[in-house]
């Protein structure tokens, strides 16, 4: 028996409510694959900031780090700024953990129709690979004479030899794992400095990968090009502000948001890795037991595969297409009735 501490953070609205369908799937799957899971919830959220003053406690970061892994549901409210309850929690986890590598993947499942007429079932299956924590996402700025009329507000970004070429080797690798085909996302025809650089490492790391054929696209015209043609896309890497846009709307492609799943990974596995739905707390279905819970379990998915165990991962990702290939049951978002309880239940049965 394989042992492994996960450490829960339910967090806002929904996120209560698609995390205990998660660790159900867990615990079925672990039984099969002789592996246990010793959950410690941790009551992290907008509504402990409310209550104390502060996302999560001045020792969060101690207490996580012993973890072999940390799921989280959602983190947000309509009464906490959403730049507080981000930088009070999922900020400081990603950056003192080193979770530099953002692993978004997308698939159209058969079954769950894309708005897009060219994305066929299955023939869609890309990873957004995103740089989860330095580039336009810096700490690095500030506002001056605030509410007067020559106000100032000055962000800078920062791009590492380092930062980048630690992401862009992992992106590789995962290429080369994969179909070997990469896309780099560039604006280095408008963006002066950061991303020439950018292009520059792409070459240098694509050089030392020679099995993976890489092109590099700006922005722009990679974003119609996920629109006009996804099929063609296999692992696109992006800088921190490009990997955030591309990957949602991949994700809206793939049919819902609801589905999508993300990892913020420790490569070295120095520290925990962080992995949770992309759907956020959806305060306006919150408590109606109606939240879709594939997101956070497809996230559990790629939790098993980090550890350790992709055949336990694929039993899960396969449980997944055979609930939408196979059955209607369906969250409202995916355009049925069913409850999270009872979409929950039936991937237990075909799990």
């Amino acid at each position: 028996m394989t042992n492994h501490r996960i450490a829960l953070i339910p967090g806002d609205g929904v996120g209560t409510e698609v995390i205990p369908p998660a660790r159900r799937i867990l615990d079925a799957v672990g039984r099969r694959h002789g592996i246990a899971f010793a959950c410690t919830s941790f009551d992290w959220s907008c509504e402990r900031y409310a209550r104390e003053g502060a996302m999560m406690p001045a020792d969060g970061l101690d207490r996580l780090r012993g973890f072999d892994a940390i799921l989280l549901g959602a983190v947000g409210s309509p009464e906490v700024p959403d730049h507080v309850s981000l930088w009070g929690l999922l900020i400081p986890i990603r950056r003192g953990f080193r979770q530099y590598v953002n692993l978004r993947p997308i698939r159209v499942f058969e079954g769950l129709g894309s708005p897009l007429r060219t994305a066929a079932p299955d023939a869609v299956d890309l990873v957004v690979v995103r740089e989860n924590v330095e580039g336009e996402y810096s700490e690095i700025g500030g506002r001056l004479n605030r509410g007067f009329p020559d106000e100032i507000a000055v962000q800078e970004s920062v791009f590492t030899r380092a930062g980048v070429t630690r992401v862009l080797d992992h992106a590789f690798a995962l290429a080369a794992r994969r179909g070997g085909r990469l896309t780099s996302a560039t604006k280095s025809n408008g963006v002066v400095h950061t991303m020439p650089f950018w292009d520059e490492l792409v070459a240098e790391r694509g050089a030392l990968h020679p099995e993976v054929t890489w092109e590099r696209e700006h922005i722009d015209a990679l974003a119609a090009g996920f629109v006009l043609d996804p099929a063609r896309f296999d692992v696109v890497v992006a800088s921190n502000l490009f990997g955030d846009v591309l990957s949602d709307l991949a994700a809206a492609i793939a049919g819902s948001i609801g589905i999508a799943p993300s990892a913020s990974l420790n490569p070295e596995r120095e520290f925990p890795s962080l992995f949770e739905p992309v759907h956020g707390s959806a305060p306006d279905i919150a408590g109606r037991g109606v939240a879709n819970p594939l997101g956070a379990i497809w996230s559990a998915a790629l939790m098993l595969d980090h550890l350790g165990h992709p055949d336990a991962a694929r039993d899960v990702t396969d449980a997944i297409a055979a609930l939408l290939a196979k059955t209607d049951v369906r969250t409202p978002d995916l355009g049925g009735s069913a409850t999270t309880a009872e979409v929950t239940d039936r991937l237990l049965d075909l799990l």
